[in-house]
């Protein structure tokens, strides 16, 4: 057996070397990267603001943050520290952009829009605004729920006078406002006071998309007695609903009927004010409507999608059932083709 031959003085094992070239790599891997594209002007954006979050219970919390260089292009030199979802949080022009980093999803190359952003409305409306009333003992719920379109290219934020603007009645309780941006979670928005001590405004950027605003908050109520109340958002389609059970009644209304998805009786309001009368209380859902109704933690209503003529949908119905019986018995009628033969295209025309 041969002495092995002495290494030489300072040199490294093959083995030592891989573990040193593995070590000088991993940070590489253990990167998030992607690039910051402002849609507004169509070109890639730098300054922007790009951080990464983790979602606890208490809240996100803040791993690591970078800013985009001069071609949109960011790294954060880190990635989630644990198995759950993740968040990219994007800052610019004053508005937020959030980005969910579900378990499993690449982590590099990361596509990220923004917008420039304006103090005026641009392209931002409210296309529909519904207000629903639920009475109970001696006092009304409501709930006011906004969806607005903005179809321009420049998110709407004013955070010193607010975006959203809304009436409270008299005597109504403090109100409580929740937000969801296009592609958003329902979170939590600020209100403001204004100079007129019955109207308040959303402190929430209303990106291009559609943004979801909920206003809800309770006031004192005796059955039958006036209810009034002031429409200031410039609603293209304001509608008054109430839950099975309760009867409402006013001037300037459209009885729409009841709507099959949210089982609301709906009213379309014609103009910017309302004086309505409620009768009865909100029926309990049903236990045979499963887990669906139970499951229900508040008066989720989604957007009131036009109503189709229930008389013209008979009409359809009966006449495609006297279509089909005909095709029956002309099918029964017609002689039966001799055996071998097949049918032939007539010859095209000269």
């Amino acid at each position: 057996m041969q002495p092995a031959e002495p290494r030489p003085s300072g040199s490294v094992s093959p083995w030592a070397r891989c573990l040193w070239c593995f070590l000088l790599c991993a940070p590489l891997f253990a990167q998030i990267t992607g690039t910051v594209t402002n849609q507004t002007t169509g070109k890639a954006q730098a300054g922007a603001t790009v951080a990464l979050y983790t979602i606890a219970e208490a809240g996100p919390e803040l791993v690591d943050q970078a800013k985009s260089d001069a071609r949109g292009n960011f790294t954060i030199n880190r990635t989630p520290p644990g198995p759950g979802p993740a968040l990219i949080r994007t800052a610019f022009d004053g508005v937020t952009y959030n980005h969910m980093l579900p378990p499993g999803t690449p982590t590099t190359g990361i596509p990220i829009e923004i917008f420039n952003a304006s103090r005026q409305p641009g392209g931002a409306k409210v296309a529909q605004h519904m207000i629903l009333f639920e009475p109970s003992g001696g006092q009304v719920a409501v709930d006011e729920v906004y969806f607005i379109k903005n179809e321009g290219k420049t998110a709407w934020n004013d955070p010193g006078g607010g975006t959203l603007k809304f009436s409270l009645p008299a005597g109504a309780g403090k109100p409580e406002v929740t937000a969801t941006a296009p592609g958003g979670m329902s979170i939590g928005a600020p209100v403001l006071k204004t100079a007129k001590p019955d109207i308040f405004a959303v402190d929430f950027a209303i990106k291009p998309g559609q943004t979801q605003i909920d206003v809800t908050y309770a006031e004192p109520y005796t059955e039958g007695a006036l209810l009034t109340g002031n429409v200031i958002s410039q609603d293209e389609n304001t509608y008054l609903l109430v839950s099975n059970g309760v009867t409402l009644e006013g001037d300037g209304l459209n009885d729409l009927g009841t709507d099959p998805r949210t089982r609301k009786h709906v009213f379309g309001l014609t103009g910017a004010a309302y004086k309505v009368r409620l009768t009865g209380t909100a029926a309990a859902a049903s236990g045979d409507q499963g887990g669906e109704a139970a499951d229900e933690s508040g008066p989720r209503m989604e957007q009131i999608m036009p109503r189709v003529n229930t008389k013209t949908v008979s009409i359809l119905i009966v006449a495609l059932g006297i279509l089909a019986l005909g095709f029956a018995l002309l099918y029964r009628k017609s002689p039966t083709a001799p055996k071998g033969w097949q049918a032939k295209a007539p010859a095209p025309p000269t």
